[in-house]
């Protein structure tokens, strides 16, 4: 399966951006779509998490309350919509694919599948 993210750009802070992960084929109910963004020196940090059904989701606290994740299966898309956006939010954005029943889904090393990424610049 691949995943192609889409979306990122360069905002102020305090505007909103959609992020967009579009996959080459419908994945199992089971498979778990997550966004992690990596901000310059730093390592993959885990956001927001969907399942296939769309019926469960799951946020990182600093996202929480700011960030929703939604699915459209007919258009085998994820999206992650962001408001309230500040400095420490820019990075390269990426989703991926857990295909691990019960796995964690904050966990990067159960992800499989890898997104190319893309660039959010939140300048103040």
């Amino acid at each position: 399966v691949q995943l192609q993210a889409s979306g990122g750009g360069w905002v102020q802070a305090g505007d909103s951006l959609r992020l967009a992960c579009t996959t080459s084929q419908r994945t199992p109910s089971h498979f778990v779509t997550g966004w992690f963004r990596q901000a310059p020196g730093k390592g993959r940090e885990f956001l927001a998490g969907i399942n296939g059904s769309g019926g469960s989701n799951a946020y990182s606290d600093s996202v929480k309350g700011r960030f929703t994740i939604s699915r459209d299966k007919a258009a085998n898309t994820v999206y992650l919509q962001m408001t309230g956006l500040n400095v420490e939010d820019t990075g390269v954005y990426y989703c991926a694919l857990n295909p691990r029943m019960g796995g964690d889904w904050a966990n990067a090393g159960e992800y499989d599948s890898w997104g190319q990424g893309t660039l959010v610049t939140v300048s103040s």
